[in-house]
């Protein structure tokens, strides 16, 4: 007798999942869950990698995590803002729509809640440089990383004890610093002015060579191993008790079983079509890129007295730092990227400013630097991964290894409670 064969052969369907945003951290969730056997459609208003992740300051900035609520912070606030050069710029016309974000940035200074947010944010940036190196060895990237870390600059000793509670909570949690001395910095980055007494060096705060080539090849990654790239913009969701699709802004539909919500600081107006609001501001971050610097760095350095940083790259040197609160449409200022150009110069009297290119973007920015990493807590098979502030590129990998955790059903490395879409 011939063999016996079933009737019917039940194939299991691959999950439909879809990430939006092409950034950073969508590249690499998109990456993550594709290779978790998903069917994963990276999906974006603009190309790969041309939001914020095309001008980050290039930083794996491990050691940033700190919240920015704390006192010794928000108390210079005020005076900051009388400043016309100083490094919070706020539009008076948009001031009204950021009471709310306000209010809770205020509740996030209590003491308790500082340890917290403290201990959230370690939590991740401990994993961050690690996860990073692992991602960059699956790209055959490692070479887009320094080996070097990063100065933190003071012209004396007030400036130093003015910057102590960073040191301290760095100190509490173990990350690795070695306080400079004058001659010992000049050793290492003898472009730097004499004037400066003293740094803290940062060795894990790496630099990436290129932070756009990294998401590209991430995305290449991400295609090779069969994934799916749609340039539109998202302008509603379909849901029949859970997530079942979106819809394009040029009339396209496109099917989910899941949907990944990474797009950066315009998440919150995806949000508002599923009811879900979230107090997610744009910090809006300038750049400039020095072609021709005429000097060459082997660390990125900050000036916490000056607000600026300086990254050497791949495409020369990079100059950035400041933050504006303006919301996602109003026009840039470039006025605010010259200035921080104005104060590297005082650390580097060397730097020419030649051969320049001026960036604006937007950081996505919540009132207790957390972020959001998350299921949706009204539509079944939606999920969030925003409000990274300045530590998109820092956090992407370890994100990426959370949310696809999180995503498959799998117990996430850390409890991710904490990062839960509905604290606020």
């Amino acid at each position: 007798m011939p063999p016996a064969f079933p009737l019917f052969v039940e194939v299991k369907r691959m999950t439909s999942t879809l990430v939006i945003g092409a950034g950073v951290i969508g590249a690499a969730i998109a990456l993550d869950l594709q290779k978790r056997g998903r069917q994963v459609t990276l999906v974006d208003r603009a190309a790969v990698g041309m939001g914020a992740s095309f001008g980050n300051m290039a930083s794996i900035a491990v050691t940033e995590f700190m919240p920015a609520s704390r006192p010794s912070v928000w108390r210079q606030i005020p005076g900051w803002l009388l400043d016309p050069e100083g490094p919070i710029s706020v539009r008076p016309a948009y001031m009204p729509r950021l009471i709310p974000w306000f209010w809770r940035f205020l509740m996030a200074s209590r003491p308790a809640k500082l340890r917290a947010l403290e201990s959230q944010g370690a939590a991740i940036c401990e994993r961050a440089l690690g996860d990073t190196l692992a991602l960059l060895r699956e790209l055959g990237a490692e070479d887009e990383i320094t080996e070097t870390g990063c100065l933190s600059l003071y012209q004396n000793k007030a400036e130093f004890t003015a910057d102590r509670d960073h040191i301290e909570i760095l100190e509490r949690f173990g990350f690795d610093h070695q306080v400079l001395g004058h001659s010992e910095l000049q050793a290492l980055e003898p472009e730097i002015d004499p004037k400066i007494g003293m740094a803290v060096l940062f060795p894990d705060n790496r630099s990436m060579k290129d932070p756009h080539r990294f998401v590209t090849r991430i995305a290449d990654r991400f295609v090779a191993l069969g994934g799916t790239i749609v340039a539109g913009d998202v302008v509603g969701f379909d849901v029949v008790d859970r997530i079942t699709g979106v819809h394009m802004a040029n009339g396209r539909a496109l099917h989910a079983d899941e949907v990944v919500l990474c797009a950066g600081a315009h998440t919150a107006r995806l949000a508002e079509f599923l009811h879900e609001p979230i107090p997610l501001e744009t910090e809006r971050g300038y750049h400039t890129q020095i072609m021709a610097p005429g000097i060459s760095l082997a660390h990125s350095i900050i000036w916490p007295a000056r607000a600026f940083m300086v990254t050497p790259t791949a495409g020369g040197i990079r100059i950035g730092g400041t933050v504006e609160m303006a919301g996602l449409d109003a026009a840039p200022n470039w006025g605010r990227a010259k200035i921080t150009v104005r104060r590297a110069k005082e650390a580097l009297p060397n730097l020419k400013v030649e051969e320049t290119n001026e960036w604006m973007g937007h950081r996505p920015a919540l009132p207790d630097t957390v972020p959001i990493l998350s299921a949706s807590a009204k539509t079944p098979g939606v999920f969030y991964a925003t409000g990274h502030g300045h530590l998109g590129l820092t956090n992407a990998a370890t994100t990426a290894k959370l949310m696809g955790q999180l995503i498959a059903g799998e117990r996430p490395e850390i409890d991710l409670h904490p990062y839960r879409i509905n604290r606020f």
